[in-house]
């Protein structure tokens, strides 16, 4: 079964690959599987408790993601003053922090976004935290929810998988993105921030995935990227 979520970004989205650094790193054209798990988690916590969440990670962790993204994005491309730890810090009465430069993307969407999520069966409590999804990425793009999430059989035509799954379809054309997901044994304790417990590199894994976006124009301040089937 798959839950279908339709979302319009109200704010510019942006989410930096995993091994990205604080200085530089492109955007991502779309959230990864694992940030919208966080986003769902966020949720769960707010809405049921802490209590009730550890009998509903299991199944927030092996959800099947796919989307369908928006008509057009664009990628604004600009660079903007950052504070980083100094290297001076550790000495008596230095500033901890210096001023630098750090190149950032920032991406409009145009038009709605689509969201799948894969189940064995229907389940009422994981259509209630899709429509209470408010973010992807960074906590300030911001979604806000079309309409109720809908039950299909199958996934509809024009949404392509964000999960990494052998012998799913890969589009001839598009634009390669290395995703991230949750590792089968990844645990609460260990996606939790506030745990102190550390990933590791088996519960956070990378992988290529081709988003259906070919590159319609691009200058020194932007790239332009359409939808395929646009």
């Amino acid at each position: 079964m798959w839950l279908l979520a339709i979302y319009e970004a109200t704010t510019l989205f942006s989410l930096k690959p995993s091994d990205a650094t604080s200085s530089g790193g492109r955007t991502l054209l779309a959230p990864t599987p694992y940030a919208i798990k966080m986003g769902l988690l966020d949720a769960a916590y707010r809405r049921h408790g802490a209590d009730e969440v550890a009998a509903l990670w299991p199944t927030l962790r092996d959800l099947r993601l796919a989307h369908r993204p928006p008509l057009r994005a664009v990628a604004n491309n600009v660079f903007t003053r950052i504070l980083k730890p100094s290297r001076s810090s550790r000495e008596p009465g230095s500033w901890p922090l210096q001023r630098t430069i750090g190149y950032r993307e920032y991406v409009h969407y145009q038009g709605p976004w689509g969201l799948a999520l894969g189940l064995p069966e229907p389940l009422p409590w994981v259509a209630e935290l899709a429509g209470m999804l408010a973010y992807a990425g960074k906590r300030g793009g911001f979604l806000q929810l079309l309409h109720a999430p809908t039950w299909q059989e199958d996934l509809p035509t024009g949404y392509c998988l964000l999960s990494a799954q052998e012998g799913a379809p890969v589009f001839k054309d598009g634009v390669l993105q290395v995703m991230d997901d949750c590792g089968p044994d990844l645990t609460l304790e260990r996606a939790s921030i506030y745990s102190g417990k550390n990933l590791r590199a088996q519960d956070r894994l990378a992988y290529p995935v081709v988003l259906p976006y070919r590159l319609a124009r691009s200058s020194r301040d932007y790239t332009l990227y359409e939808r395929l089937d646009g």
